[in-house]
C-alpha cells in the first residue's frame, strides 16, 4: 500500500473526531513528515508519540486534540498489535515484582528535583489536586491534603504510614497541621534525599523502601499516587499488607487513577518513556483486591480535577522552560509536553478516572460524614 492510502485512512480517522489536517482550528494537527501516517497506523500510541517527539507533528492544543481523539474512540480502530503484545506481556509477566520495584523511581522520579520543582507547586506533590473552591495549584494541592487528612480522620500522637511518600510534602502537613507521627517510603533516592531535607525539624522519618518491606503497626496509612506502580499481580497482596500493618480500628486512603477497563499493563508509549512496569487498577481490580481484607467506607471520584492538574503543570513547565533548556533538551521539551498534555485530554474525556477509597478494618462504628 502507498503512503497516500495511509494518509487518506488517517485523515478520514481524524475527520471523524472533528481533527483536520493542516487545519486552523487549535485542535488540528500539521503533519511536517508524511511519514507519519504510516506509522500512527501501524503503532497506534507508541508511533503517535514518538513521531512527535521527532517533530514530525504538531497540534496547538495537544490536550483538546486527545480529548476528542478519545471522545470519538478513534484509538480503538488504530492497529491493536503493540496494545496486544503489551497485554499479553503483562498477564504473563509480573512487571511489578520486588526485582523491578526501583525501575520507575530510576527512570522517572530521579529524572531531577530541578524538573519537579519548577512544574509542581509549593509542597511538591505529584499527584492529582482538589479544585474544590481553588483558584491556584496551591491552594488546590492544599485542599487535597487536607481532604486526605480529614477523611482519615488524623488525630495528635497518631502514627502514620505514607506508602509512596514523594518529596515528603503530604507527610509535612500532616505531621505539622495534625500533631501526627509520620513514617513515609519511597522506591526513588532523588525524592527520598530530598524529602529528609524538607521535612526536617517535623515528626516524619522518610525511608527509601519497597511497601514489601513495610514494618511496624500504624494508626492511619494512606498512599498517593502510588498505587499505579503495583501492578494487578500484586493487588490482593498490597491489600494484605495494608491490613498487617493497621490498627485494629485503623483507616487507609487510597487516591489513585483508575481505568474504565480491566487491563494488565499501560499503554506501550507511557511504558517505554514516562512510567515503565505500570498499570491503572479497575473498578473490579480494587473490589476484588481489598475483599476480606478491608472494608470500603467510601469511593470518591473526581477525574476532571486531573486535567486542570495536568494543565497547570504544563503551564509551569513552559513558564520555566528557558530555565529548564539548560539541562534538557528539545526532544525532552517534547516528549514531557506530550505527556502532560496526552493525559490532560485523556482525563478530560473521561478515559480514565481519578478515585480516592476510604478503607477501614473492621468498620466503622460511629457515625462519620465522609468530607467532600
Amino acid at each position: 500500500m502507498g503512503s497516500n492510502f495511509f494518509k487518506h485512512r488517517l485523515s478520514d480517522l481524524l475527520s471523524s473526531a472533528g481533527i483536520t489536517v493542516n487545519g486552523s482550528a487549535p485542535w488540528d494537527i500539521t503533519v511536517h513528515d508524511d511519514r507519519f501516517y504510516r506509522r500512527v497506523l501501524s503503532e497506534a500510541h507508541l508511533g503517535a508519540g514518538e513521531s512527535y517527539m521527532d517533530g514530525w507533528w504538531d497540534a496547538p492544543a495537544l490536550d483538546e486534540f486527545f480529548y476528542r481523539i478519545l471522545r470519538a474512540g478513534v484509538e480503538k480502530q488504530l492497529s491493536g498489535l503493540p496494545r496486544l503484545l503489551n497485554g499479553v506481556l503483562g498477564k504473563v509477566i509480573n512487571l511489578q515484582n520486588p526485582s523491578r520495584a526501583y525501575t520507575v523511581g530510576e527512570t522517572h522520579y530521579n529524572i531531577g528535583n530541578d524538573l519537579y520543582s519548577m512544574m509542581l507547586d509549593r509542597q511538591m506533590i505529584y499527584s492529582c489536586a482538589y479544585w474544590k473552591e481553588a483558584l491556584t495549584l496551591d491552594d488546590a494541592q492544599e485542599k487535597k491534603l487536607r481532604l486526605v487528612c480529614e477523611k482519615l480522620m488524623l488525630k495528635p500522637g497518631m502514627k502514620v504510614l505514607d506508602i509512596g511518600c514523594g518529596w515528603g510534602g503530604a507527610a509535612r502537613f500532616a505531621a505539622e497541621n495534625y500533631g501526627v507521627t509520620v513514617t513515609g517510603i519511597t522506591i526513588s533516592s532523588e525524592q527520598a534525599k530530598l524529602a529528609r531535607e524538607l521535612c526536617r525539624g517535623v515528626p516524619v522519618e522518610i525511608k527509601l523502601s519497597d511497601y514489601r518491606d513495610i514494618s511496624g503497626s500504624y494508626d492511619r496509612i494512606y498512599s498517593i499516587g502510588m498505587f499505579e506502580h503495583v501492578g494487578h499481580k500484586n493487588y490482593r497482596n498490597y491489600f494484605q499488607i495494608v491490613r498487617n500493618h493497621l490498627a485494629a480500628d485503623g483507616l487507609f486512603l487510597l487516591h489513585t487513577i483508575g481505568s474504565n477497563r480491566s487491563g494488565t499493563n499501560t499503554d506501550p508509549w507511557t511504558s517505554k518513556y514516562i512510567f515503565p512496569n505500570s498499570m491503572l487498577p479497575s473498578a473490579s481490580h480494587l473490589t476484588a483486591a481489598a475483599e476480606g481484607r478491608l472494608i470500603v467506607e467510601d469511593w470518591h471520584s473526581f477525574g476532571h480535577d486531573y486535567y486542570r492538574t495536568l494543565k497547570a503543570w504544563h503551564s509551569n513547565i513552559e513558564d520555566n522552560w528557558a530555565a529548564l533548556s539548560l539541562a534538557y533538551d528539545e526532544r525532552f521539551h517534547r516528549m514531557w509536553r506530550y505527556y502532560l498534555l496526552s493525559a490532560a485530554g485523556s482525563f478530560r474525556a473521561r478515559h480514565v478516572q481519578l478515585w480516592q477509597l476510604l478503607y477501614s478494618k473492621n468498620g466503622i462504628e460511629e457515625e462519620f460524614r465522609v468530607p467532600r
